[in-house]
């Protein structure tokens, strides 16, 4: 079974160089950067919390977790983490969710989990007209 991790940092910058550094450390892949704004976000000092969320198997993610999490210490931007072990695959696609309720990495433009991707529509060709004129 897989595993999860998930870095909570505040700030988009720093939940991009943590999920680079996550992704470089070891043998995981990042399945979703999740954003929400604090409820207390006109008083802190960056009012953006953001959660790197990678899997793969668990040696893997704890690898990357831990290297991550130093990452986002170092910049003083760290709000807390957890792993999952084992990670039942009933509850795997909620890793791939988003605040907006999509997977926009697997599904980047409208469709929802569990749903395949729209096939790309190409616009109908002009139809031909005839102009014949009557004499």
């Amino acid at each position: 079974m897989a595993a999860l991790g998930m870095i909570e940092v505040y700030g988009f910058t720093t939940s991009i160089i943590v999920a680079d550094v996550v992704a470089k450390t070891s043998d995981v892949k990042v399945v979703a950067i999740d954003r929400n704004k604090p409820a207390n976000a006109d008083k802190c000092e960056v009012p953006l919390v953001m959660v790197v969320k990678f899997m793969g198997d668990p040696s893997a993610v704890q690898a990357a977790h831990d290297r991550g999490v130093d990452e986002a210490k170092k910049r003083n931007l760290y709000i807390t983490s957890k792993i999952i072990a084992g990670l039942d695959p009933s509850v795997e696609w909620f890793a791939h969710l988003t605040a907006t309720g999509r997977d926009k990495l697997r599904y980047p433009k409208t469709a929802k989990v569990n749903e395949a991707p729209a096939a790309e529509e190409k616009p109908a060709a002009p139809k031909k007209t005839s102009s014949k004129k009557s004499k």
